[in-house]
């Protein structure tokens, strides 16, 4: 695991939780700059992304639990905010309902929070998790994984987003081959709770609604009264695309100010 910090040193903490096969690097790389002025952040990366490939990522709650113990160590257990990025949505969920750290506003961004049996979890990492993997085999596998994120996420390929999704595909080839697999299969049978409330935390769920209705059920099953927040925007696409940055971020400010913005 490794953890970095940046930005304010006195500020509001704001931890950092990437996506599915994403360093805090890629993940939040065009919008780092603008957060480190307002907060003081932590960045994340989980095990089996240290950059040699040489362990894989273990499971969910072994992360989980590694996080729990960085922030119990180094910030007395307690952070005012954590944003997940897609998988990192998990995390967040995790690290609220288990209760070991404090958490005052956690950020649920464009999270699909799936979960189901083991048998469909094999299946789904064959074929999904499979097909991420596969990015970084050459262009016409890349080109499959782009399809597979405008049909199943919205995400339009354009000028911006690719640039993206190049260096996303890019960095496949230094993970260790087991982690996204290790990843996807473990995000998915990872339990979350349902009803998820922790008294003096809000949750705020980052909603993009070009990723389909059916998502806002799950963000009302699992966490009771979230402050969900809606964009008119493909999956995360603040983080790909200049025109929602502001938008989003103007959000994120108004809800570490304790704001319900929903």
């Amino acid at each position: 695991m490794q953890f970095e910090e940046f930005g304010i040193q006195n500020e509001k903490t704001l931890l950092l939780l990437p996506g599915t096969a994403c360093t805090w690097q890629i993940n939040f790389s065009q919008v780092k700059e603008e957060l480190e002025k307002r907060y003081h952040l932590i960045c994340v990366n989980y095990d089996g992304f240290e950059g040699d490939g040489s362990i894989p990522f273990p499971d969910m709650i072994t992360v989980t639990q590694k996080i729990e113990e960085y922030i119990g160590n180094e910030h007395n257990g307690r952070v005012d905010g954590a944003y997940g990025s897609s998988l990192g949505g998990s995390f967040v969920g995790l690290l609220i309902q288990r209760k070991n750290i404090h958490i005052d506003h956690g950020f649920i961004g464009s999270s699909d929070l799936d979960q189901g049996s083991p048998f469909v979890a094999k299946l789904a990492t064959k074929i999904i998790g499979g097909a991420i993997q596969g990015a970084s085999g050459g262009p016409k596998k890349r080109e499959r994984f782009y399809k597979m994120l405008e049909k199943g996420a919205g995400m339009q390929i354009n000028d911006e987003t690719r640039g993206f999704l190049e260096e996303f595909a890019d960095s496949m080839g230094k993970l260790h081959p087991d982690t996204i697999k290790n990843e996807f299969y473990s995000d998915y049978v990872t339990p979350l709770e349902d009803g998820i409330n922790v008294e003096g935390t809000t949750v705020h769920v980052i909603y993009a609604l070009k990723m389909g209705k059916k998502y806002e059920k799950r963000y009302l099953r699992h966490f009771a009264d979230p402050d969900i927040i809606r964009f008119d925007m493909q999956h995360e696409a603040w983080m790909l695309e200049a025109k929602w940055r502001k938008p989003v971020i103007d959000a994120i400010d108004r809800c570490m100010r304790g704001e319900r913005v929903g």
